[in-house]
């Protein structure tokens, strides 16, 4: 392990040094959302900006290992949020109106989908940690997907269609945006009926 400074309290193993400073950029994350710089994150562990770059090559990097971490919370929330539910249109239309519900207070999430980074998200809705955090996300939900007509394949379309649908809401609300009933009533109206009728079409074929 590769050390230098650590405010003298140098960590015992690389993973103790990545988890110090994930934490650390937790703490720039709120304070000041996807804006912090690799330099915040030293002079709060007392190092330099190289030392943390043996371990995150780029803010980017750090930024997202950060939110990768913080996404675990939020999907163990959302799904414990949706249990009990099903069916899943009604688990799809639920989970995208609690998540965009979600995303603008959750700053570290939000780094990976939400409206902190719209132009950023515009261009890498279907990257694969989004995708990933997509598909983690259907598969948390309370629903017997094989029983339904689902393989491993078909989920991962949903989880790229879920992105994609988020999307839409993240760069655009509507005029006047739409939440609460009026965005659930949308969603299980035109969204969540295509979940269940391409289960039925792959089935039929």
């Amino acid at each position: 392990m590769r050390t230098h400074g650590w405010a003298g309290a140098t960590p015992a193993s690389d993973e103790e040094a990545v988890t110090r400073i994930l934490d650390a950029a937790d703490k720039a994350i709120d304070a000041r959302g996807g804006e912090f710089s690799i330099a915040d994150v030293a002079r709060t562990l007392g190092v330099t900006r190289q030392t943390v770059y043996r371990y995150f090559p780029s803010t980017d990097a750090l930024l997202m290992a950060a939110a990768q971490r913080a996404a675990t919370a939020f999907l163990d929330r959302l799904a414990e949020h949706l249990r009990g539910i099903t069916d899943p249109a009604e688990a799809i239309a639920e989970g995208i109106a609690t998540a965009l519900e979600w995303l603008p207070e959750d700053k570290h999430t939000s780094l990976l989908l939400g409206p902190a980074k719209a132009g950023a998200f515009s261009r890498t809705v279907t990257s694969d940690i989004a995708l990933q955090f997509a598909g983690s996300m259907l598969r948390r939900f309370d629903i017997d997907w094989a029983a339904w007509g689902f393989d491993d394949a078909m989920l991962d379309e949903l989880a790229e269609h879920v992105l994609r649908i988020i999307q839409s809401f993240v760069i655009d609300p509507g005029r006047p945006p739409r939440r609460g009933d009026d965005l659930r009533r949308y969603l299980r109206r035109w969204v969540g009926p295509t979940v269940t009728a391409a289960a039925a079409t792959e089935s039929a074929g």
